[in-house]
């Protein structure tokens, strides 16, 4: 036993069973070997958490981007909607201007014009003094037109076309106390070459100021919308000097008229009408509107077998215990051939029955004269 126990002290051998030194600290605990591994995402993926970030933010970009272009476009709407707005009060603007050009200044001159001489020359002179205060007023109204820049061309022409008609009329008003006085015939001529100014305005009206109006209203999208047109002029014969003399002072200023030839001479009135109106004789009573400054239209006809010269149409309105007159000298008629002049008459009162007469004064050997007047009744309103 002892041999046993000494070899026990000093040879000890180790057991197949014993614990190795360090063999407690490497092997995991029973738990832990259970729990999974959390595991690691592939290379160059995001976890899932980035990646819903990321898309939301690029959701949110594009709906921010897509919001971005909605405003733009309703902003770029918006601009142009006003663009537009612009350039249609412009033409509107325009056509107020040269309408109350034609209809409170040019017709009612030519009226005051027609038949000077048988009037009082003051109140002639007073009148066309009053109506060259008005082309002034229209032209400065016209310099402050809010025009937008594509109708810069067309502004600076409707601005010529306003000064040339106040410069006109204001050279016809110095000319009138001469033209009624002893020096007529001088004065008269000065007069017609006044009346090619009037020719001038037109002219750059219609051929430069409303075609580019409408070019540039079209060019922009605009469509449907007319120009106003516009004349000063009633016609061509108030450029020739004897014609001026003739209507102004009521009588031809050439040499006596050769005898009237024996045969047919005679004019009819055939029809009177304002506007889209056209006259009934009485009993019939006129419904007129148009204002208070109406536009008579007569149509003359030569009944007879001559040409007739300076024919001369007269209208006189009755109403409220007052007459307005106006004439207008017809230079030519042909045989069989009807006429139609235009005859404004000035101030007519409003919502009153007024009595209306037009006469086709007698040509040199015309007798009968029951076809050259018309009596209506009317009531001219706005």
């Amino acid at each position: 036993m002892s041999f046993f126990d000494d070899g026990d002290e000093t040879d000890p051998q180790p057991s197949s069973t014993a614990a190795r030194p360090g063999a407690a600290a490497e092997r995991p605990p029973a738990d832990a070997a259970e729990r999974p591994r959390p595991r690691r995402p592939a290379s160059g993926t995001l976890p899932l958490d980035q990646r819903s970030v990321m898309m939301r933010r690029r959701v949110v970009a594009g709906i921010g981007v897509v919001l971005l272009i909605v405003i733009i476009l309703l902003i770029n709407g918006c601009l142009n909607s006003e663009k537009e707005q612009a350039l249609k009060n412009y033409n509107r603007d325009v056509g107020q201007i040269v309408h109350e050009s034609d209809e409170n200044v040019t017709r009612p001159l030519f009226t005051a014009l027609t038949g000077a001489g048988s009037k009082s020359s003051l109140n002639v002179e007073v009148q066309v003094d009053q109506l060259r205060i008005q082309a002034q007023t229209l032209a400065s109204r016209a310099r402050g037109l809010s025009a937008p820049s594509e109708m810069a061309g067309a502004q600076s022409n409707l601005l010529l076309t306003q000064d040339l008609r106040a410069e006109a009329i204001t050279k016809i008003a110095a000319l009138l106390p001469t033209a009624l006085g002893g020096q007529g015939k001088q004065a008269m001529t000065l007069i017609a070459g006044d009346m090619e100014i009037f020719l001038a305005s037109d002219v750059i009206y219609s051929q430069r100021v409303a075609p580019l109006i409408q070019q540039t209203l079209t060019s922009n999208g605009v469509h449907g919308v007319s120009t106003a047109s516009s004349h000063s002029l009633p016609n061509l014969g108030w450029l020739e000097p004897s014609t001026v003399e003739s209507r102004i002072s009521g009588h031809s200023s050439s040499t006596p008229s050769a005898p009237v030839v024996s045969g047919n001479h005679g004019s009819a009135l055939k029809e009177v009408s304002v506007g889209t109106n056209k006259l009934e004789p009485e009993p019939t009573l006129n419904h007129v509107t148009g204002g208070s400054n109406p536009t008579f239209t007569a149509g003359v006809e030569n009944s007879g077998e001559f040409e007739e010269h300076n024919v001369k149409v007269d209208v006189t309105v009755t109403a409220a215990g007052k007459q307005y007159k106006a004439s207008h000298v017809i230079e030519k008629t042909e045989p069989g051939k009807t006429v139609s002049v235009d005859i404004p008459v000035i101030g007519v009162p409003l919502g009153v029955a007024a009595k209306v007469e037009v006469f086709v004064e007698g040509v040199p050997g015309e007798n009968d004269l029951e076809n050259n007047k018309g009596v209506f009744l009317a009531v001219f309103e706005h």
